[in-house]
């Protein structure tokens, strides 16, 4: 009996790092691509996360490899899919850009990050 506790008892201890792994929204898919190289300029950047997130506050911002912010709109989550971040571009020329965002996921923690990407010539 006290062997069927203790090893009730450490299964659900290795069960709770897996549990609170999963608390964040991660960003899982980008396009354009993490540092990718794309040949047409993207008309809209669209961030997919490991879970929903919160409209209010997520964003995403966008700048010139050399740290130029670039005027755009706010980013929208997609109201098919909570777990994606969309946002419109402006025509983008030939060069690096870097992209900035920041999610808070709807079980409220809050996760930020950067990638580059690439319009070819």
């Amino acid at each position: 009996m006290r062997n069927a506790v203790i090893g009730f008892a450490a299964v659900i201890a290795a069960s709770v790092p897996a549990v609170s792994a999963g608390a964040h929204a991660f960003l899982s898919q980008a396009v354009p691509p993490v540092g990718g190289m794309v040949s047409a300029p993207p008309q809209q950047i669209r961030l997919r996360f490991s879970e929903g997130i919160e409209p209010v506050f997520s964003n995403i911002e966008l700048a010139t490899a050399q740290g130029q912010p670039i005027q755009i709109g706010p980013a929208a989550v997609n109201p098919g899919d909570n777990t994606e971040l969309i946002l419109s571009v402006p025509h983008l020329g030939p060069g690096r850009y870097k992209v900035t965002w920041q999610v808070v996921s709807v079980d409220t923690h809050r996760t930020e990050g950067a990638f580059n990407f690439e319009v070819k010539p």
